[in-house]
């Protein structure tokens, strides 16, 4: 079984003949985009074909970069010091840079149509891209002067660009130095954040020590990537005319202020039965004073749920099988043709992520396993976002840009698959695990994520008035901790360095990268209750939600479901299913 991915379906090579064509193919594009940009906005005559082209070209400029975009990016992910691969990068973001003033001035064309609906209507290729061509409409009221944009466009790959880069540099090259069998090592940061999940209390302490230590090396080079993004969106924000980068946030993933207020108030609500399962947890392991951060992730359960990557391969594809062979094929396939790039390693970035390549039908997925049951939850969450793609491959390429909150959906769907067929399989001890990992997480996508929100809100209020410096971080990400952890943890044991390697903060164009999975979680909750009602006849309803993620807002898409997320009671509904979990949980424990 292969454990790094293969990306020749895309590139055999940087130096290969395919990629330099399409690099020069995407320029020569570019360069013809712009004089029919041009030409195009100079008069409203023949407006149904002129829009028809704009899209067509779209398409195809838009193809070409996803090709190079995802080859170059994935193999920096896996190789932050390739030097090829990094150079590459800052020629494909000048190239994208240059389309920046022709979309701009066709977009306020397009806005300046006096019935956008009527002419729509004229063309099947316009009736299938009629969302975009109306959101098109509708966003570019934040649009500056294609001058303008063409100058921010620029900047960002010396500014925003270029310090994501570095942080991404600075985290994943960093060593921890920790004293193991007796003797001092250096060890890579992401092995040692998997120790938060060993059984022996003292490697979990000990993990933790060394991590904290280890960010004095580069905490002043991550503060300043930090401050220099969160200038940079504050500075576009304002000369765009939006109130706020949560505004702009929200214009960009669809969706309304009222479904994600409604979402955090009933979040804050539920916080106290939260912080009962933690200092139950703390309890159980022998604390009084609220559960220490390096403790979230301690096992409580003398269970061993350890699983080879091969082992849970096939938990994950035999139990996906119990929803949909769909969803079970794409899955084996997945795996079997190396998609996925599956072991932590010096210079490799952390966490996990999917990247649909929607031009090969294909996706690509970075793990770090480490043979825990979360590596496999965390598999199937990432093969969520993976079997999204596929139920997208019908559809046109510019329809396949789905917004942010909604993309947490499928994953977290699949989470929920595979911890309750585990829940059927396990013994006594095994199935508390379980259940304690299903909480943990969700205390993670609910309780944390409340706290980055917290974190993030705050370091944009101060980041107004100047750069802030490493202690003003640490203290922001503290006080949102105990805002949102509350008695939960035990304050002298928080994690003030949360921001260094999480790298949604360090998204120019995704900022509150956070709420979004909050949502997914609640929103698939509420889905899988209704596939317990429903059974097989959901499947494929399930199914077409997801294909239509890319062409519609946020409440729209729900809808399809029956789901009014500007309802609290459904959010407060979502919500008692994992206290109710808790509830169970202590009375099990005790």
């Amino acid at each position: 079984m292969q454990l790094t991915w293969n990306l020749k379906e895309l590139y055999s090579s940087f130096d290969s003949e395919e990629f330099k064509n399409d690099m020069k193919r995407l320029d020569e594009c570019i360069y013809e985009f712009g004089d029919f940009a041009e030409k195009i906005t100079k008069d409203y005559d023949n407006e149904v074909k002129k829009i028809e082209e704009y899209i067509s070209r779209k398409i195809t400029i838009t193809k070409l970069m996803v090709n190079l975009d995802n080859f170059i990016s994935l193999t920096l992910s896996a190789d932050t010091k390739n030097e090829k691969a990094s150079k590459n990068s800052d020629l494909l973001e000048a190239k994208m840079s240059e389309m920046v003033s022709p979309t701009t001035r066709i977009n306020k064309w397009i806005r300046g149509i006096k019935d956008i609906d009527s002419v729509i209507e004229k063309s099947s290729l316009l009736k299938e891209h009629k969302f975009i061509i109306k959101e098109i409409v509708e966003k570019s009221k934040y649009l500056l002067s294609y001058k303008e944009e063409t100058i921010i466009s620029k900047m960002k790959n010396t500014g925003s660009n270029a310090w994501s880069k570095l942080k991404d540099n600075l985290i994943s090259n960093l060593k921890v130095d920790i004293e193991q069998d007796g003797e001092m090592k250096q060890l890579p940061l992401t092995v040692v954040l998997n120790m938060a999940y060993d059984k022996d209390k003292d490697v979990r302490k000990k993990g933790y020590d060394a991590e904290i230590a280890s960010y004095y090396k580069v905490e002043e080079g991550v503060a300043a990537c930090l401050n220099g993004i969160k200038g940079e969106v504050l500075t576009v924000c304002d000369l765009r005319g939006y109130k706020s980068p949560i505004e702009m946030t929200l214009v960009g993933s669809r969706m309304d202020k009222e479904s994600l207020d409604a979402m955090l108030t009933a979040m804050k609500e539920s916080l106290p039965h939260f912080r009962k399962y933690m200092k139950r947890k703390a309890e159980m392991l022998g604390y009084k004073n609220g559960l220490p951060f390096y403790e979230m992730y301690a096992p409580v359960s003398s269970a061993k749920m350890k699983f080879t990557y091969e082992k849970g391969a096939e938990f994950v594809i035999k139990n996906f099988r119990t929803f949909s062979d769909d969803l079970a094929d794409f899955a084996k396939k997945a795996i079997d043709n190396a998609w996925i790039d599956v072991e932590p390693r010096e210079g490799k970035v952390g966490g996990g992520f999917c990247s649909n390549i929607t031009t090969i039908g294909e996706s690509r997925i970075l793990l770090n396993y480490g043979s825990n049951f979360s590596d496999v939850v965390t598999l199937a969450h990432e093969l969520g976002h993976g079997f999204h793609g596929e139920c997208l491959k019908g559809e046109s390429i510019l329809n396949c840009d789905y917004p942010m909150p909604i993309a947490e959906t499928a994953s977290t769907f699949c989470e929920t698959i595979i911890k309750k067929a585990a829940v059927k399989e396990a013994s006594k001890d095994e199935a508390l695990a379980i259940l304690e990992q299903e909480i943990s997480d969700c205390n993670q996508v609910i309780v944390d994520i409340y706290s980055r929100f917290l974190f993030e809100k705050s370091v944009f209020e101060k980041r107004k008035e100047s750069a802030l410096s490493v202690e003003e971080i640490k203290q922001c990400m503290i006080e949102a901790q105990k805002e949102s952890y509350g008695d939960g943890l035990d304050p002298q044991y928080l994690h003030p360095y949360m921001w260094t390697w999480k790298p949604h903060y360090y998204y120019a164009d995704y900022n509150f990268y956070n709420f979004p999975y909050a949502f997914g979680l609640l929103f698939a909750k509420g889905l899988y209750a209704e596939y317990l009602k429903r059974g097989q006849d959901f499947v494929k309803d399930y199914e077409q939600l997801l294909a239509i993620t890319g062409r519609n807002n946020i409440a729209d898409i729900t809808k399809v479901m029956g789901i009014d997320i500007h309802d609290i009671n459904f959010w407060r509904a979502s919500l008692k299913t994992i206290e109710d979990d808790i509830d169970k949980f202590i009375e099990l424990s005790e």
